[in-house]
């Protein structure tokens, strides 16, 4: 960049020539000059070499000896000195750790110019460059902390320039926390290894499959049983800890940000946000009935999803189809909201890629990470807000100058007063629906919420939920979609994860302040067949029940479905519109003819 071997020692001995000023430039230059007049080129040399920046965090050239050789610096092969003294030009895109193919050719780069200066004869150029280099194994994060430590590198390369990086001695602050990453890790080992024992479980162990692994390479796909994991603190956005597998030496497949599955039943909570949005409400009734030909808008005519029991219950409130996970439910109320509002939701909040509109996403066709689906939960705590999530939370040079910080950004996916109602009824699931296992298996006590999630055929198995602090989603299945065992739900796979977890969270302080600010609630009488204010007609025909809503979602109309009147829900505003087409209680009517 412009300066002498001397004026980058000047630069690397005093931390406060790190900023990027005329006067640094100046005041380098002339502690340059006066070190030439002290010291010898050889001196200076060896000064520099002991001094400077060698990749993956080593300074000094003895240091990068020792982890990349496992030798003193005095004990180099001609090879292996060359390789080091290649790797200096740009120590983070040449480490021979990062980029061993890259690291060769800086070395053989070294060589020739060597022989061109006559340091070396022809023959040794030749022998050090066609001779064996044996690294030392290499050391680092290597738990399952790569995983994390590789989206870090790869925000790094996005957030700052190429040449910024390449010159090293960077200070990286990042958002995970060392002993809940520790104890994310732990627990997927643990609950998959104790899940690999189950009766029913036909695939490999991960034990079988490492007692045969030579430890020499990754493998394509792990065919034993995979999980991954994603936890953030709802205030920030800041990912906590972040777990992609269980082994990253056998696999650098990062689930927990690539592993684009089908999410099941962890969309619903949106699809009934969208429906909350537009006018419906936890204590309106809807029918869990088969659908019926032509019901559905944008579906296949032959299109008729059944419930996971293969029951139907007829009439239940929204709140019951939610906390059971019934499916024909859903698929109605996704129908009351419309195609596109629910379609919007899910997309603002951040979850997979909707180019297909269809009314499967409903019931989960559609992927997903668990990275994603923690940050898409996270709306529901943080009172219909959701903030981007991040790793990196700022970065300096060896002076403490920030060369990057991150912002927390946020924007609004559902008015306040939804958020509330989804959280009574998603602490609904955890007390006595799909993931009731939390409270009592689990023993799980903390304020929270949250949905299960099993794909077709138990080939994928979810959870996601949060408390008022942090937001965690936890994928389980194998790397080939296959079924993982008969009865492999996510209450019964991903649930346990999650619950050591969230649990460890706690116990290191993610905990609210204080209670969380409710919004303001009034008592309201309302109709279960309209979700409109009640009449005493609607008391007359025991449609009529009393809740507290938060204000801005009382419904602004009265009933008029028992005054022999089909009227259209009248909404507050915008939020609250329903879809084009026939009115919502046309719908109802039409469920039961």
């Amino acid at each position: 960049g412009g300066s002498t071997i001397t004026m980058q020692l000047a630069r690397n001995s005093y931390p406060d020539l790190n900023d990027r000023s005329f006067h640094r430039k100046l005041v380098e230059m002339m502690l340059a000059r006066r070190i030439e007049r002290h010291w010898s080129k050889d001196q200076i040399l060896e000064h520099y070499v002991n001094r400077i920046f060698f990749g993956s965090n080593l300074y000094g050239i003895q240091r990068a000896s020792q982890v990349y050789f496992g030798k003193h610096a005095s004990q180099l092969s001609l090879s292996e000195a060359a390789m080091i003294a290649g790797i200096i030009r740009s120590p983070v895109r040449f480490s021979p750790f990062r980029n061993f193919e890259g690291a060769l050719k800086e070395r053989d780069d070294v060589l020739e110019r060597m022989l061109l200066t006559k340091v070396v004869t022809k023959e040794e150029e030749l022998e050090a460059r066609y001779a064996d280099i044996a690294l030392k194994a290499q050391p680092a994060f290597q738990s399952q902390g790569g995983y994390a430590l590789d989206v870090v590198r790869r925000d790094l390369d996005q957030i700052l320039e190429e040449k910024e990086i390449e010159d090293g001695g960077l200070i990286v602050y990042t958002t995970l926390n060392q002993q809940l990453q520790i104890a994310a890790e732990e627990a997927v080992e643990k609950r998959l290894a104790a899940a690999e024992k189950l009766p029913g479980y036909a695939h490999p162990a991960k034990a079988a499959f490492d007692a045969s692994w030579n430890g020499s390479g990754e493998v394509s796909s792990t065919p034993y049983l995979q999980g991954a994991v994603a936890i953030l603190d709802n205030e920030t956005g800041g990912i906590l800890a972040l777990v992609g597998g269980r082994d990253y030496r056998q696999s650098k497949y990062n689930r927990a940000t690539q592993g684009n599955r089908q999410i099941g039943s962890t969309v619903k909570p949106f699809v009934y946000a969208a429906a909350i949005a537009g006018g419906f409400l936890p204590g309106t009734q809807v029918e869990d009935a088969p659908i019926q030909p032509g019901e559905i808008e944008f579906a296949d005519p032959g299109w008729s999803p059944k419930n996971n029991d293969g029951k139907f219950t007829g009439a239940q409130t929204l709140s019951t189809g939610l906390v059971q996970s019934r499916n024909t439910m859903t698929v109605r109320v996704g129908n009351f909201a419309g195609l596109d509002r629910v379609i919007n939701v899910i997309a603002d909040a951040g979850i997979g890629n909707h180019l297909t509109r269809t009314p499967q996403v409903f019931i989960g066709n559609l992927g997903g990470t668990p990275r994603e689906l923690a940050s898409a939960f996270s709306i529901f705590p943080n009172d219909g807000v959701r903030r981007r999530t991040f790793l990196i939370d700022k970065v300096t040079d060896k002076a403490g100058n920030i060369l990057w910080s991150t912002n927390v950004l946020e924007s609004v996916i559902i008015p306040p007063g939804g958020a509330h109602l989804m959280r009574r009824m998603l602490a609904e699931v955890m007390d006595r629906g799909t993931a009731a296992g939390i409270r009592g298996e689990h023993g799980f006590k903390e304020p929270a919420g949250g949905k299960t999630g099993t794909t077709n055929d138990y080939k994928d198995a979810w959870f996601a939920g949060y408390t008022d602090r942090v937001t965690c989603a936890v994928w389980v299945g194998l790397d080939r979609p296959q079924t993982i065992m008969d009865q492999g739900y996510g209450s019964r796979l991903a649930i346990p994860i999650w619950a050591d977890v969230v649990k460890k969270a706690a116990a290191l302080g993610y905990i609210p302040a204080g209670p969380r600010a409710e919004p303001p609630l009034q008592s309201v009488q309302l109709c279960r067949l309209s979700s409109q204010l009640a009449t005493p007609a609607c008391q007359a025909t025991g449609t009529a029940y009393e809740d507290k809503l938060p204000v801005e979602m009382i419904p602004q109309g009265w009933c008029g479905a028992h005054q022999g009147v089909i009227a259209r829900p009248e909404m507050r505003d915008t939020r609250r519109q329903g879809p084009a087409g026939p009115g919502l209680f046309d719908r109802i009517r039409g469920w039961f003819r």
